[in-house]
């Protein structure tokens, strides 16, 4: 009737156990970083690459859906882009989505 104290002492989980218990995490967490995240930091880094490398006379599209030609690069943080015919709006560089075609620098304006 009674549980026996040699029996009890059976029943605990050895140092085996934990290591089974341990070895399939350490596996999910590597798929998780070899098929998830390593993928998503690349694509960070080469847009943040694409960010730097916008050149005036570039054509490219806003986070917003705008296309335009990047007409002056404001500073590091800014472009104007001219969006229509003498429509010229200033965008940051956060808000780029994609450089469309890398174009001709656009010829100095004479007035």
């Amino acid at each position: 009737m009674f549980i026996t104290p040699a029996y009890a002492q059976a029943a605990a989980p050895g140092a085996g156990d934990f290591i089974g218990m341990i070895l399939p995490l350490v596996l999910i967490m590597g798929v998780f970083y070899f098929l998830l995240i390593r993928p998503q930091q690349r694509k960070m880094k080469d847009h943040q690459e694409m960010l730097k490398k916008v050149a005036k006379g570039d054509t490219i599209i806003t986070s917003g859906g705008l296309i335009g030609k990047v007409v002056k690069v404001v500073d590091d943080s800014e472009l104007q882009v001219e969006i229509g015919e003498n429509i010229k709006v200033r965008v940051l560089r956060s808000g780029i989505a994609d450089v469309r075609a890398k174009g001709e620098p656009i010829k100095a304006e004479t007035k």
